[in-house]
């Protein structure tokens, strides 16, 4: 993540602009039980996925140790939410630890995104949802990455559906949106 984005993450806007985004995001489905939030930064979506059910438990991921520290710093005292630091392409979580992974605009920072979303199949439970939301591939998406100099591989337009399926997951919903610039989806694992 760069400099710029992670200022972002911090900053009170992002903060306001998730309460939104995260049904959104989601598309309505409720997330529930123990849910793992993939690349969570400073852990603004974990907040407002919190907030919309006093019985979900948060864990929140990010493999920069800043962002790892800014949602640290977040949940001091909040019981329902822990933090690690940690690889979304090597979760050090057991296989069927979550009722959900959500991954929120994140899977273009990874790589190897499909080895992402093979991870997140593997520590969901089975009936368990895949839920988020990322950026397509388009010359916009290219030319911001490139500006702020941030590692990226953006997810060309119908190529999610078969690495969901291929992971074990079955497609529930996949919807582009703000002219095909962005990809919504919700899956289950088998």
């Amino acid at each position: 993540m760069s400099l710029k984005e992670a200022s972002f993450c911090r900053s009170r806007t992002w903060r306001r602009l998730a309460r939104r985004i995260a049904p959104w995001a989601t598309q309505g489905v409720p997330l529930t039980g123990n849910v793992l939030e993939l690349g969570g930064g400073s852990g603004t979506m974990a907040e407002a996925i919190l907030r919309t059910d006093p019985q979900v438990r948060v864990t929140v991921t990010d493999i920069d140790p800043a962002m790892v520290r800014a949602a640290q710093e977040r949940f001091v005292g909040c019981p329902r939410a822990t933090v690690h630091r940690a690889d979304a392409t090597r979760l050090p979580y057991d296989d069927e630890s979550f009722d959900t992974v959500a991954s929120f605009l994140m899977l273009h920072h990874v790589l190897e995104w499909e080895t992402a979303v093979t991870e997140a199949a593997r520590v969901l439970r089975p009936d368990g949802l895949f839920v988020g939301y990322d950026l397509v591939a388009s010359r916009p998406a290219s030319w911001v990455h490139r500006i702020d100099g941030s590692a990226y591989r953006l997810i060309e337009q119908a190529t999610l559906e078969p690495v969901l399926a291929r992971a074990g997951l079955d497609v529930l919903a996949v919807r582009y949106a703000f002219f095909g610039l962005v990809v919504r989806f919700v899956a289950r694992k088998r």
